[in-house]
């Protein structure tokens, strides 16, 4: 059994001290999943369009996905809060996706190629199907 300590408790409660690479992960899976969410909203339009035996089966698993991915990115949000990181921007272009945020006073670019977003977005979906 842990025993818990009065300093560890307002510790819990402090901002956690985030890192420059910290922060760029968190607007990285942050932009990552509104890409999913693109994706299944893409996949579950077409899906009414198709000759699919049990659409309204597929729909709901993707539906779910839905669900669970806006979840994950209110607690992004709110870590976006803690760490004082606030995201300004975002632009499609070309060869990829450019995010302007600003953490704690100075602004910062983060730029994913849509390679990497396609792949990762892929990923994370087959990791929705697991869970």
């Amino acid at each position: 059994m842990a025993i818990r300590y009065a300093d560890e408790q307002v510790r819990e409660r402090e901002a956690p001290a985030y890192s420059a690479e910290d922060e760029t992960t968190l607007v990285q899976r942050y932009v990552l999943l509104g890409i999913v969410m693109l994706v299944l909203d893409h996949d579950i339009r077409v899906m009414g369009t198709g000759s699919i035996k049990l659409p309204r089966l597929y729909e709901s698993l993707l539906r779910g996905i839905q669900d669970r991915v806006l979840l994950e990115q209110a607690a992004l949000r709110m870590q976006f809060r803690k760490a004082g990181i606030k995201l300004t921007g975002e632009r499609r272009l070309k060869e990829g996706m450019e995010t302007v945020y600003i953490c704690r006073g100075s602004t910062k670019r983060c730029y994913l190629p849509w390679s990497y977003l396609k792949a990762e977005s892929e990923q994370a979906i087959k990791q929705y199907f697991k869970s």
